[in-house]
């Protein structure tokens, strides 16, 4: 663990033997208690069990940005743990990593300083056949089970017309390392707002919905947009410090979720990563929450 506290991210590697079964101890033993479930959720997974998901389940053609774990949130996970169950067959798949440190000193000040000052807005519309549904999301049965969620979290809600949920919510752009002491950039307006989709998906969406009614956007707090050209200086950022991790069966990284971003680059064939998340943090507590 002084590995990961010093450098961010740690790589196992040589246990090719290892299974789900073997990653799920690991975590428990590395994290010093059960992983986190995964709850208002932003990406499609499958849940394994005992806190083990699968990653992203993204189209095996298109990247995943680099990010940190549930930084559209004000609780979030400081461990996360990837494992190599089967790397890309066909090519590519690498797990990118970035330095988030690094990213943050790379964005102008004065962007930094006004997206602190105003903080970002997550606006999220939940359908069937769009995106995630509600059920999914919240991991909820009922809309009582989702509307006290939000209340709790100081979430936004309305049910439309249609009915279909809108929330709304407001978090910091930037959040301070409890370890470090360091004030690290940490959301995820650049995923959220629509330019971060490829041309054709943007512009399907920009035909089917009117702004407010987007899957997912992201404006400035007040609700004011945050400038395109202000999204793609932050997303260079990220670009500039990125590194790609090459699996090999039965690897297992670790990660500071603060502290390094990840996402994935495209590949072929099959793949099959799982993560855990573990050592919940809030921002509004300030500390890492305890159990109950």
């Amino acid at each position: 663990m002084s590995l990961l506290e010093t450098r961010g991210a740690v790589l196992i590697r040589g246990f090719t033997a290892w299974t789900e079964s073997e990653f799920a101890s690991v975590v428990k033993v590395i994290s010093g208690d059960e992983p986190l479930d995964y709850v208002y959720r932003s990406t499609p997974r499958s849940d394994l069990g005992r806190g083990i998901y699968t990653a992203t389940e993204y189209p095996a053609g298109l990247p995943i940005p680099l990010h940190n774990e549930n930084a559209y949130q004000r609780d979030w996970p400081m461990l996360l743990f990837f494992f190599g169950a089967h790397p890309a067959d066909g090519g590519g798949g690498q797990t990118t990593l970035a330095d988030t440190v690094k990213v943050t000193e790379r964005i102008d000040p004065a962007i930094r300083n006004q997206f602190d000052a105003k903080k970002v807005m997550y606006i999220r519309n939940y359908r069937e056949d769009v995106d995630l549904p509600w059920k999914v999301v919240f991991q909820a049965g009922s809309r009582k089970e989702v509307e006290e969620y939000c209340s709790r979290n100081d979430i936004l809600f309305e049910w439309t017309p249609q009915g279909n949920l809108r929330t709304r919510q407001v978090c910091d752009a930037s959040s301070v390392h409890p370890t470090t002491g360091q004030r690290i950039w940490f959301n995820q307006a650049h995923l959220f707002h629509p330019s971060s989709l490829e041309k054709r998906t943007r512009d399907a969406l920009r035909e089917m919905y009117s702004d407010e009614d987007l899957p997912r956007n992201a404006t400035y707090g007040d609700g004011s947009p945050i400038e395109e050209s202000v999204l793609q200086e932050i997303r260079a950022a990220f670009s500039s410090e990125t590194r790609g991790v090459e699996w090999k069966k039965g690897d297992v990284l670790i990660l500071d979720n603060m502290r390094i971003s990840h996402g994935r680059s495209p590949y072929k064939g099959k793949r099959k990563i799982l993560t855990a998340m573990a050592r919940p943090f809030s921002a509004c507590i300030g500390n890492t929450l305890a159990r109950a």
